[in-house]
């Protein structure tokens, strides 16, 4: 009997103890998840004051608040905001003065350049279809040599280049500009950006024509026509390269087709 009565009273003891324990994991599991809510909403909350501080910095007429909103939407995008008002408030900046005018009797106010290329740079932290869309026009539009070359960085940062769209804004840019301003530093971006592209690039032709112009034209440094040099070089020998392998490849189905010709009698 005395046994019994020990074998029970430990029993209702660990029974005791179990249930303590699960309630209080219970409890401890509403207290983690209502903490994660509270850790969620108050980010949510952070990033609308981001959203609404930046969009009215970037809606500004000073040249200065745009400055700034571009140092607070670098900020937001590095914290992984990238909600549809950050996203509009940097297509805005990148395109201030070129899709988004101001003008005061007829005048142009809010032709910031600056603004622009700082922006376009900004981009290749948001590396989607729709800054690439965004770069590729800005890049096309723009007659700013820094604004191009920074929206064309970004291009080759990104690299997304579907149906060599990318590639042939890219040349288009700097064809244009070599005509009229050519400037060493754009024709550099372009030559990094087509390294860049180019193995996602169907018809090379754009990129070889283009940079065949850089290399032959006197107008940029030395540096930059050495590098338009090298690189044709290295599209040349990887094209050719290409060649060789397409004719191996031939050459061993036309084997294998005499072959079976010859098992089969034919």
């Amino acid at each position: 009997m005395k046994v019994g009565k020990k074998v029970l009273l430990s029993s209702l003891l660990a029974l005791t103890v179990f249930f303590v324990s699960a309630q209080e994991k219970q409890v401890q599991k509403k207290d983690n998840s209502s903490s994660e809510k509270e850790t969620s909403v108050e980010s949510e909350y952070l990033n609308d004051i981001d959203s609404d501080i930046i969009t009215t910095l970037a809606d500004s007429d000073d040249y200065d608040n745009k400055l700034v909103a571009l140092q607070y939407l670098q900020g937001a995008i590095e914290d992984g905001n990238t909600s549809d008002a950050i996203i509009q408030a940097l297509d805005k900046l990148a395109g201030e003065g070129l899709t988004s005018q101001t003008r005061t009797n007829g005048r142009l106010t809010n032709n910031f350049p600056e603004i622009r290329r700082q922006a376009c740079l900004l981009m290749a932290k948001v590396p989607t279809e729709h800054s690439k869309n965004t770069l590729v026009s800005i890049a096309i539009a723009d007659s700013e040599p820094m604004v191009i070359a920074a929206a064309v960085k970004s291009l080759g940062e990104i690299g997304i280049n579907n149906n060599d769209e990318t590639v042939e804004a890219i040349a288009f840019a700097n064809r244009r500009n070599q005509v009229l301003n050519p400037t060493s530093s754009l024709a550099l971006e372009v030559l990094t950006a087509y390294e860049i592209l180019a193995d996602s690039t169907e018809n090379k032709k754009t990129i070889i024509d283009s940079v065949a112009r850089i290399s032959t034209d006197y107008h940029y440094v030395t540096p930059v026509r050495n590098k338009a040099y090298k690189l044709l070089k290295s599209l040349s020998s990887s094209g050719s390269d290409s060649n060789k392998k397409d004719s191996n490849k031939d050459k061993k189905q036309q084997s294998s087709n005499e072959s079976s010709n010859e098992v089969t009698g034919d």
